[in-house]
């Protein structure tokens, strides 16, 4: 199959295009950076950075988006993480529309930060969406997406939780203050954490592209959230150092304003179609997943 990726050279992307790449498929990455792209991808990724180039493809998988923890809040901040998925997937809208033989699914990424701060209570993918800032990118941005059905386009709508892997996303940047014994909770570590191995999430995205009969929205999260108190605790044993420096939550919206709640409140996200349709995760267990992964 002839794959294009949106994103392909970000954490996800990257992982996704090896995987494809290994497995004899053909792959296409936009990208806005193609000496950057160049660094992070196989030598076998075809780059292009504007639609027309791309030609003919199977499968559309869009993953780009500005990282939405990277930075403080600010309008002009906000604007910018509404611009880079939204004007992306319209984008991808239009080319498809324009052409004569048009892909045959989009996977379009999107976030558990859509069902919005929910305590305890478990989310299925039938469950009603948030109305925070990060909640209505997340509706708006599958919207957009949802457009390409009209075109006869299948169209999976991914909600990721918290992507887990050494080399980057959230783990890659807790790894060092808990090497040091400086890590701990966020607040008081009741918020949950719908996490997945990034190896599970690039074996579920493919899964949706092969798979006719998958439509919709699928949480892509491992089976078993846990509270941030428990996930630290976990991290910290499987690095054989102690948990114990929690970071208050007046300091972390000192520091981080509105995008603090990202930290402080969570989701408790089950992923029920995927499982209920085959999927069979290799990562149910954080503790065992972490060790598995810091010890590479």
């Amino acid at each position: 199959m002839r794959h294009l990726i949106t994103g392909g050279s970000g954490f996800i992307g990257s992982a996704l295009c090896r995987s494809l790449i290994a497995d004899g498929h053909s792959v296409v990455v936009l990208t806005r950076d193609v000496q950057r792209a160049q660094r992070r991808l196989p030598a076998q990724v075809i780059l292009v950075e504007r639609l027309a180039d791309v030609g003919d493809v199977d499968a559309v998988v869009n993953l780009a988006g500005e990282n939405l923890a990277d930075r403080r809040w600010t309008a002009a901040r906000k604007q910018a993480l509404r611009d880079s998925r939204l004007a992306t997937t319209h984008g991808l809208i239009d080319w498809m529309a324009g052409r004569t033989q048009r892909p045959h699914v989009l996977v379009s990424g999107s976030a558990v930060g859509w069902y919005g701060p929910r305590g305890d209570e478990e989310l299925g993918e039938d469950a009603s969406p948030g109305s925070d800032f990060a909640a209505q990118l997340c509706r708006d941005w599958e919207a957009e997406a949802e457009k390409a059905g009209a075109l006869g386009v299948r169209v999976c709508r991914i909600r990721t939780g918290i992507v887990l892997d050494a080399s980057g996303g959230a783990l890659a940047k807790m790894l060092l203050p808990f090497r040091l014994g400086l890590g701990g909770r966020f607040g008081d570590g009741r918020q949950w954490m719908s996490w997945i191995a990034r190896e599970d999430e690039v074996r579920l995205i493919r899964w949706l592209i092969g798979s006719e009969s998958a439509q919709g929205a699928y949480n892509v999260t491992a089976p078993a959230p846990v509270t941030n108190a428990d996930f630290t605790r976990m991290l910290g044993a499987a690095l054989h150092r102690p948990a114990l420096l929690p970071a208050p939550a007046f300091a972390l919206r000192l520091m981080l304003g509105e995008m603090a709640e990202l930290l402080l409140s969570g989701q408790r996200v089950i992923p029920v179609r995927a499982q209920a349709e085959g999927f069979r995760f290799r990562y149910f267990d954080l503790s065992s997943a972490l060790r598995t992964i810091v010890d590479g």
